[in-house]
């Protein structure tokens, strides 16, 4: 499978054909383990490359609902087929673009698969409920309808897991699709859109447009053709997709990152909190939306954990994804790094202690790359900048406090609310987090990242708009429910 020509030049997907855009420009999507490498071509497509996907997707989207759900899963069991036969090239085009190692971008496309797989699956289940009447002669039930065209915004930290676990339930339920992948991971998102194309999705089905958000972004936000619109990504351009979806009416479903903590018990398994603080703080060089981010720690474990901690952070090494022995890649862009670089920065100004890491890594074998040190500070402070905003990279905040109520109550003092764990071996302390953590996952024992894909995943208070992705919760965004009355 390649949609690659000699110049390494990705076309978008509209109506089943891989069209150049109309503005006849591409940009670059470039390897950040080093800068210098391009891996590809994408298009910089314009309003009228956008509205002819659209188009597509809307003249699709009767002949497509009447399918039986079968008749669509189907589809997506042949898309899973394709997807796993072509793993090992687009993880490797996955850690290329977004920098990932390519073990953790092979999990992600094998995530990619049994996603799509699951929601096959969910062509077969049920969709309503019988209810019954006042009036005795009358058979009254509920069904589901789809919205119809659905816009789906995705980012470049997962660019395999996320447009697929949003676009495989969308069209399970009946829906078309226009997806507009991150620039950053656009090519590996073409690579993806390709499987269902050889699936045989009808024409008009699934289209893909590149672009800039806010010139495709915010076309797929104001046309008034798209009846629903997914997104993932920050929290400020979340907003603003959700303001402009509900000027016109539509259905909008966000989710919007966290400032994930994870609390250390003076009861809890040590060496355990230390692994899975690194594996979800640092894998991806912390840049998942369910990351850790603050580590909040009773005063009596506070140093030996600390201690343990950075000893094994100094451990790690950094480099290019598809070197062997790589466990942590470089920061997916140059606008990544200096982002990262610039709360380092603020963290030292307000006074938390750097411990360890801090600052640009120089890879000598990848001299061009966007690569940073894995980072923990001290001694911080709650309302510092490191404590409250996500910062999207390898950066650890600890936090010392005396008492689970401290524990919890310096956890839930920001304005997010996606992912948390607690590390403990007492239940009332289990049973006091899962009760008063105002977080959409709560783990016990294991690191803040991660979501089983059967299960619903999705944030409170500002990490999202409040829906759940993922699992059958997905069925109440995608469709919306008919009551039904039959005399």
């Amino acid at each position: 499978m390649s949609l690659q020509t000699k110049k390494e030049t990705f076309l978008n997907f509209v109506n089943g054909e891989w069209v150049a855009s109309s503005t006849g420009e591409v940009e670059e999507s470039i390897n950040p383990a080093n800068k210098d490498e391009i891996v590809g071509y994408i298009q910089k497509s314009s309003l009228k490359d956008l509205e002819k996907a659209i188009t597509a997707a809307k003249q699709a989207k009767n002949p497509w609902r009447k399918l039986s759900g079968a008749e669509r899963g189907n589809y997506l069991y042949k898309a899973a087929d394709i997807l796993e036969e072509n793993i090992e090239d687009i993880a490797t085009t996955m850690t290329k673009e977004m920098g990932k190692t390519f073990p953790e971008a092979k999990g992600e496309t094998a995530r990619g698969v049994a996603i799509l797989r699951y929601y096959a699956g969910e062509g077969m289940r049920k969709v309503g409920d019988v209810i019954p009447s006042t009036d005795s002669e009358a058979l009254m039930f509920t069904t589901r309808s789809p919205l119809g065209v659905v816009g789906v915004i995705t980012p470049w930290n997962f660019p395999v897991a996320i447009p697929v676990w949003k676009m495989a339930p969308a069209l399970i339920y009946g829906n078309t699709v226009v997806i507009k992948p991150a620039s950053e991971a656009a090519v590996t998102a073409a690579k993806v859109i390709k499987c269902f194309e050889e699936a045989g999705l009808p024409n008009g089905v699934i289209n893909m447009v590149t672009g800039s958000g806010s010139v495709i972004g915010q076309g797929i936000v104001d046309n008034t053709d798209i009846d629903g619109i997914t997104f993932t990504g920050s929290d400020m351009v979340g907003k603003q997709v959700g303001q402009g979806a509900l000027a016109r009416g539509a259905k909008y479903q966000l989710e919007m990152g966290g400032k994930n903590p994870v609390i250390v018990a003076e009861d809890a398994d040590l060496d355990l909190a230390v692994e899975a603080t690194i594996s979800g703080g640092l894998r991806s060089t912390g840049q998942k939306c369910t990351a850790t981010s603050r580590v909040i720690v009773h005063a009596d474990v506070y140093e030996e954990f600390r201690n343990k901690l950075v000893a094994k952070v100094k451990e790690i090494k950094i480099g290019n994804g598809l070197q062997d022995g790589t466990w942590m890649g470089p920061c997916a862009s140059e606008n990544q790094l200096n982002t990262v670089l610039s709360y380092i920065s603020k963290g030292k100004e307000e006074g938390a202690d750097l411990i360890c890491g801090g600052n640009r890594y120089q890879d000598s074998d990848n001299p061009n790359g966007f690569f940073v040190e894995p980072t923990v500070f001290d001694n911080v402070k709650n309302n510092m900048a490191i404590a409250q905003e996500e910062i999207f990279g390898p950066v650890l905040a600890l936090i010392k406090v005396d008492n689970i109520e401290e524990a919890l109550e310096v956890a839930n003092d920001v304005k997010f609310g996606l992912s948390a764990s607690i590390f403990t071996t007492n239940i009332s302390k289990m049973l006091s987090f899962i009760e008063d953590m105002e977080a959409g996952l709560v783990r016990i024992n294991a690191e803040s990242a991660g979501v089983e894909l059967q299960a619903p995943f999705g944030g409170m208070k500002q990490s999202s708009s409040h829906s759940r992705e993922q699992g059958q919760a997905a069925i109440e965004f995608f469709t919306s429910i008919k009551t039904v009355f039959v005399k």
